[in-house]
């Protein structure tokens, strides 16, 4: 089956829509040998941060010598880009390999795309004879499919108000849902919440007697800037030089830099250096992303309001405001809440509908920034958009792109087409 073929399939299973639980997923790893057992797990859930803060572990665990399988979602540009062996994502042909194997395996489950793929991802990591894994879970936590692991350390990053039609309406309902991934047995790991998410989180902790390790009680960074120092229960780091922009992914960072020091208190060989090396050698594309065009580029997969408030203040920290903008939103997102922190940096909006399902209709996001006496036009693409908005602003500081993951990947393949670099 080629390639094309097999993405084919495995996107033919969004069919079967989000299903939330375990059961069919369970089974399908019993088929294959229960590879979710292989070696030890960190997993991470939250509604912000999770891919960074996962990408950071990975590359730490990579400079101390350790083979790791990272399972992040969505993806930029390529299916692959799912499931990676340190920096190295798995190749078309064992996607293909894989995908008549599981689908063999699974005969008689009704599984879902991410049901699939996440078993594919397991048995492909223990194949390859990984040392660890860190799983990203794809939303929740209690009954995604990642959730059939027992983790050494489970980590979560901030929680706030996101996929409400499948989590909850409210903090503490979302928080107890991503919550569901803390098991008895397993160290825990929290960011900074807002209280009643906290709230969640601790009762959940303590009943399953997990001991929990909270940002800026237990562990905590000290700002220089765009550097920082980290100081944990034992380990302090000085100086660190992130290569990620914004004061969220020191925050992530910082997150990171504390499960490692909760595994270096398991027995884990991870060296001053190779923390360093990690925090400072680390990308995430599509984060605060800076293109060298003219004008230059910020690309940033802000898709909820949590985000777009943490762009919004990047963006107030540089100086910045009267920006042109390209937008575009997938799912249920509603306009007001993703756009409502952005209109003071921005001065006219380029609307498109990025290529994915259930894309919010442009005229709702340009009906809202009317609304908000907003310049807007909408465009039949998000390349175009963006060439528009170049054309338009040559004299810009700075044109930013932001909104779904889907927009984001659009921009950039044009952005690599037409040869501009990553600053």
């Amino acid at each position: 089956m080629p390639f094309r073929e097999t993405l084919d399939y495995l996107y033919g299973l969004q069919r079967f829509g989000i299903k939330l639980g375990l059961t069919n997923v369970l089974r399908l790893l019993e088929r294959l040998g229960h590879p979710e057992k292989c070696c030890p797990v960190i997993h991470v859930a939250g509604t912000n941060g999770k891919g960074s803060v996962c990408a950071g572990l990975t590359r730490i665990l990579g400079e101390a010598g350790f083979r790791v399988g990272l399972y992040t979602s969505p993806h930029l540009h390529s299916f692959t880009e799912r499931i990676r062996i340190n920096d190295h994502c798995i190749n078309e042909a064992e996607v293909v390999r894989l995908t008549e194997l599981l689908r063999e395996r699974a005969a008689g489950i009704p599984l879902t795309f991410f049901e699939f793929t996440t078993a594919l991802a397991l048995y492909y990591f223990r194949e390859q004879q990984v040392d660890c894994m860190v799983l990203e879970v794809g939303m929740g936590g209690r009954l995604d499919a990642t959730n059939v692991v027992q983790p050494q350390v489970a980590v979560i990053t901030p929680v706030s108000e996101d996929h409400a039609e499948h989590l909850g309406a409210d903090l503490a309902t979302i928080a107890a849902e991503k919550g569901g991934i803390i098991k008895a047995g397993a160290a825990l790991v929290v960011a900074r919440q807002e209280p009643e998410a906290l709230a969640a989180l601790q009762r959940l902790a303590h009943q399953a007697g997990a001991p929990l390790r909270l940002a800026g009680r237990d562990f905590y960074a000290i700002m220089h800037g765009e550097h920082f120092d980290y100081r944990g229960q034992r380990l302090k780091l000085e100086g660190l030089r992130p290569s990620l922009a914004g004061a969220h992914q020191r925050d992530n960072l910082t997150l990171a830099l504390a499960v490692a020091e909760v595994l270096q208190e398991q027995g884990w060989n991870l060296s001053e250096t190779a923390l360093r090396r990690g925090v400072e050698t680390l990308t995430w594309p599509g984060r605060l992303e800076r293109w060298q065009s003219s004008p230059a580029v910020l690309l940033d997969g802000a898709h909820n309001a949590a985000g777009a408030g943490v762009l919004a203040a990047y963006l107030q920290g540089q100086g910045l405001s009267g920006l042109p903008w390209v937008v575009g939103l997938s799912g249920v997102r509603r306009p007001a809440n993703i756009c409502a922190p952005l209109l003071p940096l921005m001065a006219e909006a380029y609307i498109a509908e990025p290529g994915a399902d259930k894309a919010v209709p442009a005229e709702d996001i340009a009906a809202y920034l009317g609304s908000q006496g907003r310049i807007s036009r909408i465009c039949p693409s998000p390349s175009a958009a963006l060439r528009q908005a170049l054309a338009d602003w040559p004299q810009a500081p700075l044109v930013v792109v932001a909104g779904s993951l889907y927009l984001v990947a659009e921009v950039r393949e044009w952005l690599m087409a037409q040869a501009e670099v990553p600053q």
